[in-house]
């Protein structure tokens, strides 16, 4: 059962996380999902299956664009993802929301 609690309460925040991993630099996807995995110690270990539907989607909403790199030497190319002002924006807003969310969570619990 905390399996399913835990999974339900890290869905909501992938989009917050994404944004903030593309805040300094652009990346591709693999190195999205390997960053996501170090730096939160294992607990974001996505798969490209949940990652891309997510690149997708804020794509579509502005907030982040995707540009095709040049091969170079036997490298292949790759696609970029950044971010837009739009995408610092709604990041600055995300996180804010979040901040209101645990905060909520914590004067609930007590702790």
């Amino acid at each position: 059962m905390q399996e399913k609690y835990e999974r339900q309460m890290k869905k909501g925040v992938l989009d917050m996380l994404v944004l903030r991993l593309l805040e300094e630099e652009r990346k591709y996807g693999y190195q999205l999902i390997t960053e996501l995995r170090e730096k939160s110690g294992d607990i974001f270990s996505l798969k490209e299956g949940t990652l891309y539907p997510i690149l997708y989607r804020l794509e579509d909403e502005g907030l982040v664009e995707s540009k095709w790199s040049e091969a170079e030497n036997k490298q292949l190319p790759r696609k970029y993802y950044l971010m837009t002002d739009k995408g610092r924006q709604a990041l600055e807003e995300m996180y804010q929301s979040w901040q209101q969310i645990t905060d909520g969570i914590r004067k609930l619990m007590g702790r």
